[in-house]
């Protein structure tokens, strides 16, 4: 099975002059913990719920600062051919829970989760990348 059939595709995309709390507010009226960030036609960032909270208000930056100045830069993603296995796998070595999806033209088409992917049948794989995702360590962990 390939990604394009079982990603989400309408996602919601933040720009990097949108302030954290516009973002925050989009956030929580599509009921997501994380934005593409997407300046001009380009894929340039990610921001999620942790970097408003640990990147933002911990580094006493008010609600005014902007998505740009506390996104992730270095995203990463996979491709919509690309076979679920293969992102499940990709995903539990680097951590993630959400992928955004790219076509080989590099344009944003879509964003994929460990949910979108057990909903499609891969629920063993699913639990295994989760498995993954939350062992100690990490970019993201408390721990380092």
């Amino acid at each position: 099975m390939r990604i394009s059939e079982c990603m989400t595709r309408d996602v919601q995309i933040a720009d990097p002059s949108l302030t954290i709390r516009d973002a925050a507010k989009l956030m929580a009226s599509i009921d997501a913990g994380i934005l593409p960030v997407r300046d001009q036609d380009r894929l340039v960032g990610m921001i999620t719920d942790r970097d408003i909270a640990i990147r933002a208000i911990a580094e006493g930056k008010g609600p005014d600062a902007t998505v740009g100045e506390i996104m992730s830069r270095e995203v990463k993603y996979c491709f919509d051919d690309d076979d679920v296995d293969d992102v499940l796998q990709n995903m539990g070595d680097i951590q993630v829970r959400r992928l955004p999806v790219i076509n080989h033209d590099k344009r944003l088409v879509g964003i994929i989760s460990l949910c979108d992917l057990a909903k499609s049948g891969n629920s063993t794989e699913a639990g295994e990348a989760l498995s993954n995702v939350s062992r100690p360590g990490g970019d993201h962990s408390q721990t380092h």
